[in-house]
């Protein structure tokens, strides 16, 4: 459990199927998320640039999607075939606003920090009616 604000680096390329391959070892991607209080902040990238090794990767996790893996990716042709036509260095990261709100007000449910009501949950499980 990751209590203080902690960096993991460098994730398994099977866990990381649209990271570029760290560039001192081959088993490892250029990934990065920062976990504070037991939850993930923020996830980052470096974006895989090469289509050869995309496809790759897609057939893998397509094959494990069909063997149950509900999580793997599945053959996206149409990005590889964008790939082929060229993809300068690319990196990128994900910061969840909800997280933070919950860092700066000290929740730790994240219903109390969404921002549109229709997405909470009531506490019978239905949405409110609107009134007129």
């Amino acid at each position: 459990s990751c209590e203080h604000p902690t960096f993991v680096l460098d994730h398994p390329v099977i866990m990381s199927p649209l990271a570029r391959t760290h560039r001192h070892d081959p088993r490892l991607t250029e990934r990065f998320e920062l976990f504070i209080n037991g939850m993930e902040y923020c996830n980052a990238y470096s974006e895989l640039n090469d289509a050869l090794e995309q496809r790759h990767r897609f057939q893998d996790q397509a094959k494990s999607h069909a063997e149950g893996d509900h999580e793997a990716q599945v053959l996206d042709e149409d990005f590889c075939v964008a790939l082929e036509h060229g993809l300068p260095p690319t990196a990128g990261w994900g910061l969840g606003i909800d997280r933070v709100a919950m860092l700066l007000t000290r929740n730790t449910n994240i219903k109390e920090v969404l921002l549109f009501p229709a997405m909470k949950p009531s506490d019978l499980g239905q949405i409110p009616e609107p009134q007129a």
